[in-house]
């Protein structure tokens, strides 16, 4: 059986096709990313633009035909915190139903919490003791406490590094005072709203997933061409986001995005990125992440084969602090 998987991100759309065995396992077929940045202007305006709207809504389209042209027999397509946020994401979504003839699903941020650690945990294998998630998005951030099959807290907070690289630009050269300033506000943030839950416990295992982490784990590893399999699990310790802050912020934000494996597009979101990196490695008390190329993209397909067989893998919390 063949499924799809597409996330509309407030930054990046993503589409995975993969052939599913009876056991649940999977081979991909195809992937693949474009940074669309839809949820440009979004923090100021509260409205999606026409133009990222636009640009979102043409590469959606080119994935789901992309996908049936494969043989997909179901097409998941999830849309997170720009569609969800914003007052006219509704209509969007059901613009971009009307276009491709598939449904939008609009993801809570619960859900979107999840179904990334869904992702994460079928890429990573289950890890012993308790795994903090997190995943920097462009307009949210979720972190979610699990342990075995069991999801023990979750929180989805609006703190995304388009809205971030929006109020602290960084075109030039880094000016340290404003980064200072910038990750002083992060991990005033982290203090003030993430769960009790979240903040006391010891964790054995802090997993990254989504661009920020992935591309830093590709330039720590030195690679002239993104691969996927030698990102999948890499760790990055505090010291060497630091010293990749160092490098990227000596660099203006074009030549930021002349680096391998570094996006242009997220040349101008790598920094807030970072502070978001390093005020978590603050707040939870480790000097050391692992890094998840899986993410909501492959918790969409796994939940897709999950509903198919009737068979969900995840607990839910029984209640948040």
């Amino acid at each position: 059986m063949r499924i799809a998987a597409i996330d509309i991100g407030s930054n990046t759309v993503r589409l995975l096709v993969a052939d599913v065995a009876d056991a649940g396992t999977w081979r991909v077929v195809d992937e693949d990313q474009t940074i669309t940045r839809l949820g440009e202007g979004l923090a100021h305006s509260g409205v999606l633009g026409e133009a990222p709207m636009a640009r979102t809504l043409a590469v959606v389209k080119g994935y789901v035909v992309r996908a049936v042209s494969l043989g997909a027999v179901d097409v998941r397509v999830g849309a997170t915190s720009a569609v969800r946020e914003s007052s006219n994401g509704r209509g969007f979504a059901e613009a971009v139903g009307r276009a491709t003839g598939r449904r939008v699903e609009v993801v809570t941020g619960e859900d979107e919490a999840r179904l990334t650690v869904r992702g994460v945990r079928y890429g990573l294998g289950p890890l012993p003791g308790s795994v903090l998630t997190f995943d920097i998005g462009g307009g949210s951030t979720e972190y979610v406490l699990s342990e075995d099959d069991s999801i023990r807290s979750m929180v989805s907070l609006r703190l995304g590094v388009i809205p971030l690289a929006e109020r602290f630009p960084f075109p030039a050269a880094i000016d340290w005072e404003r980064y200072r300033a910038l990750e002083d506000e992060v991990r005033a943030r982290l203090a003030h709203e993430l769960p009790a839950a979240l903040r006391a416990v010891s964790v054995a295992h802090l997993v990254g997933t989504a661009g920020t982490v992935t591309t830093l784990a590709a330039l720590d590893l030195g690679l002239t061409r993104y691969d996927p399999a030698r990102v999948q699990g890499h760790a990055l310790s505090r010291e060497t986001v630091r010293r990749l802050l160092v490098r990227l912020g000596g660099l203006a934000v074009a030549d930021r995005g002349r680096l391998p494996c570094l996006d242009p597009g997220r040349a101008d979101l790598i920094i807030p990125g970072i502070a978001i990196v390093m005020a978590t490695f603050e707040a939870i008390g480790v000097d050391t992440l692992r890094v998840s190329e899986f993410g909501l993209r492959e918790g969409l397909l796994v939940d897709a084969i999950e509903r198919r067989r009737g068979s969900p893998r995840f607990d839910t919390p029984r209640g948040d602090d």
